[in-house]
């Protein structure tokens, strides 16, 4: 491990604002804030909204700052991604921002039945391979239908047409409720403030001329969840890392 990302993870255990758990330790036990952010960390009653897969930290934090009547937490298992944003909020002396270094198959033991208003998954890995790591899966799903309040808003901010396609199978398969779904957000007639805040990889895919697909929909706490059987072809100019290239002829 580099000398650079050691200083980060030091530096992390300093910040009252993140809680890091140790990534290879399968911790099932409830996390000590769990049900207990608002009045023990943000020592409010505000809405309570997170992040998946935040990664550096950019919408965390940029959320912060247009919504200082709501809180935020930032959830990644990279840390040193994490020290951007987390160092930046700290710098800016911001009181409605946190973030937690752990895995996010972990998230019922950090959250409790119905404590958060709405998710955001932004530009996460789209797991052609895997669909039980993809974060829009019926699996995780089942995660957030136990974490968000009734009508809790879920929100997929995505480069990746294999991942929008597959969300919008999960959608549709389900009937779930679904205020907006496009294919092309910079191009569309949707104007929302929230949706200006762009990451460090969205900036790049934008100047390339990459679609940036949004979708927000709800998922019922009563509601059984179907897998969707559904063929669709990787991407190809994006896989795990960002920068190799995916034969655009697999399929799974």
């Amino acid at each position: 491990m580099g000398k650079n990302k050691l200083f980060k993870f030091a530096k992390l255990e300093t910040y009252p604002h993140v809680f890091q758990v140790k990534f290879d330790e399968p911790n099932r036990e409830d996390f000590h804030m769990k049900g207990q952010w608002k009045k023990e960390f943000f020592k409010n009653d505000k809405p309570l909204v997170l992040e998946l897969g935040c990664g550096k930290g950019e919408y965390t934090v940029g959320l912060g700052e247009l919504y200082p009547d709501k809180n935020f937490i930032g959830m990644d298992i990279k840390g040193a991604r994490i020290y951007t944003g987390a160092t930046q909020a700290l710098n800016k002396k911001m009181t409605n921002v946190a973030f937690i270094r752990a895995k996010i198959e972990l998230i019922t033991s950090f959250f409790a039945a119905d404590e958060i208003d709405e998710i955001w998954i932004t530009f996460p890995d789209p797991q052609m391979k895997k669909t039980r790591k993809r974060l829009t899966s019926t699996r995780f799903l089942e995660f957030y239908k136990e974490i968000l309040k009734p009508n809790g808003i879920i929100h997929l901010k995505t480069d990746s047409n294999f991942l929008y396609t597959y969300t919008d199978a999960v959608v549709k398969e389900n009937n779930l409720p679904c205020e907006i779904n496009t294919s092309d957000l910079y191009n569309s007639n949707i104007v929302d403030k929230i949706l200006s805040i762009k990451t460090f990889y969205e900036g790049q895919f934008y100047e390339q001329g990459i679609p940036i697909k949004y979708i927000r929909f709800f998922v019922p706490k009563d509601k059984a969840l179907i897998e969707p059987e559904i063929e669709i072809e990787f991407d190809s100019y994006r896989s795990y890392n960002r920068g190799s290239k995916m034969p655009s002829d697999k399929k799974i």
